[in-house]
């Protein structure tokens, strides 16, 4: 499961050839939520309010690079890194 993604605690990473919707996952601690890529909803899990905030800030700015990591995944082809939340 590559990491693409970590700051202020948060990790975000995407699996290989995984199930529909397109999504990505959030680890904060112990606590880790799946969020769809298109809408930013909470697929599953839950997240702190202010992690899931961070989260949400971050994805909105980097939807198009999680749209194409997505792509990427789909095809098992290497993904990128994204710049973290400043």
């Amino acid at each position: 499961m590559p990491q693409i993604c970590h700051f202020f605690g948060v990790v975000i990473y995407m699996y290989f050839n995984d199930h529909a919707p397109p999504h990505f996952h959030a680890e904060y601690g112990e606590y880790e939520a799946v969020y769809i890529i298109e809408t930013l909803e909470i697929m599953r899990g839950k997240l702190p309010r202010r992690a899931h905030s961070m989260v949400v800030e971050w994805a909105s700015l980097h939807r198009d690079d999680l749209r194409q990591n997505w792509n990427l995944a789909v095809h098992m082809r290497p993904l990128f890194r994204i710049e973290p939340l400043e």
